[in-house]
């Protein structure tokens, strides 16, 4: 099990309750399964919508991730 740092950003961070966590997992989805487990149901179906990226590429869940990896978790922008 790889040790990563979870990044959340706008409405993911406020439903976590924090903008960084440390996490651990052996893909992109055991990360993102662990976060809502431990946020709650809300912070769960909110990674439905958003982006999510590792080292700066973007992810998919059955992506591999390994030590010292950083997982964002990026909402979908509105505005106008």
């Amino acid at each position: 099990m790889a040790d990563v740092t979870l990044r959340l950003f706008a409405s993911a961070r406020e439903a976590a309750g924090t903008g960084k966590a440390a996490m651990g997992g052996t893909t992109v989805g055991e990360v993102l399964d662990a976060a809502a487990a431990a946020y709650g149901e809300h912070f769960g179906q909110l990674l439905v919508t958003c982006n999510v990226w590792r080292n700066g590429e973007p992810a998919e869940r059955s992506d591999r991730v390994v030590d010292g990896d950083e997982i964002a978790v990026l909402p979908p922008v509105s505005g106008g």
